[in-house]
């Protein structure tokens, strides 16, 4: 039996370059490899406001664009997460058996929360724990995150063991996997950032054309030194690099001598053109969903379907091993 994948992406607009590079193409590539479940996380969206036109949009548009680039309804499972009532039922039940001391050592809320902590939704707060019912309701062995989601992965894995222990073995306790390359694409403008959705002058779309790629290639942070190298300390030219890498399957060692003598402008002209080509095949199937969204909302719904089917078990056992959905004996049978 494969080993079970959960992955989630939350629908705050079009999918970047980072989210392609560093998970979406690895999920595609890995449909073969394991028994992968992907689901466009909108509940998580709901912990900031929301247009709720927008989300519903957003949501629908993030769902087509993991399908236009690559993920098989034929081989993967692919929903909405508010279509499984199953995901909100789990998270109340856990938050029961999670500690506040354990949230309160998660640095996303902190980060997000700003100086706003006092007003912000629970649901900022709350939020890892629906994150762990996402992955506990499938029974997921693997996790693909990034270093920096690393943290609710061994949340997930702390709630599982705690609630193992407390009730008995029920929980699958589940391993982060982080890939070796393109696991943390930077933001163009500011090379210390992760690319972001949410700050899209240092970000490449997946639905940028190409002339909008090349202005936003041109534009990006590199140095005063001229000197092409695969070096971390060179930031902005490492990230340009980096995505080179990966597109191009060259080694760091093939790239510099590719690029010796040569000024960034060169650098940038290469990445920028093996992105819109990168980009092409995935922006035709995307506007050919467009064109029938009806296929869209059909694999939705079934995979729906489908998720209920396999998260439903895991929140009865749950729900029976906490002392709940037991028979209760009357008052007139037990005299």
């Amino acid at each position: 039996m494969q080993p079970r994948v959960f992955s989630g992406i939350q629908p705050s607009g079009s999918p970047t370059l980072g989210n392609y590079l560093g998970a979406i193409r690895n999920w595609a590539e890995g449909q073969d490899k394991f028994d992968n479940i992907f689901c466009v996380v909108d509940l998580h969206a709901l912990t900031l406001p929301q247009n709720p036109r927008e989300l519903r949009q957003n949501t629908w548009e993030t769902a087509a664009m993991l399908l236009a680039a690559g993920i098989d309804p034929d081989r993967s499972l692919l929903f909405v997460q508010s279509h499984v009532p199953e995901h909100t039922a789990l998270t109340w039940l856990l938050n029961t058996i999670t500690p506040m001391g354990w949230l309160n050592r998660m640095t996303q809320f902190k980060t997000k929360a700003g100086s706003e902590r006092d007003s912000v939704g629970a649901g900022l707060y709350n939020y890892p724990v629906l994150m762990a019912a996402d992955i506990l309701a499938y029974g997921a062995n693997l996790v693909p995150v990034g270093d920096d989601q690393k943290q609710h992965v061994e949340l997930t894995r702390d709630i599982a063991e705690r609630f193992n222990t407390l009730f008995g073995e029920t929980l699958t306790v589940p391993q982060p996997l982080i890939p070796e390359v393109g696991a943390r694409i930077m933001a163009l403008d500011d090379p210390s950032r992760k690319m972001s959705k949410s700050e899209p002058a240092g970000a490449i779309s997946l639905s940028d054309a190409p002339d909008v790629v090349r202005k936003k290639i041109a534009r990006a942070v590199t140095d005063s030194l001229g000197i092409v190298r695969f070096d971390p300390s060179q930031a902005g030219l490492y990230n340009l690099l980096s995505i080179h890498r990966i597109l191009s399957g060259l080694s760091p060692q093939e790239m510099e001598a590719r690029f010796e003598g040569q000024g960034y402008r060169v650098v940038k002209d290469e990445v920028a053109s093996l992105i819109s080509d990168a980009l092409k095949p995935l922006q035709d199937r995307y506007a050919a969903f467009q064109r029938e969204p009806e296929i869209v909302d059909r694999i939705l719904a079934e995979g729906a379907d489908r998720a209920h089917d396999l998260a439903a078990p895991t929140v009865r056992r749950v729900e029976e091993s906490m002392g709940l959905r037991a028979r209760i004996q009357s008052t007139a049978s037990a005299l």
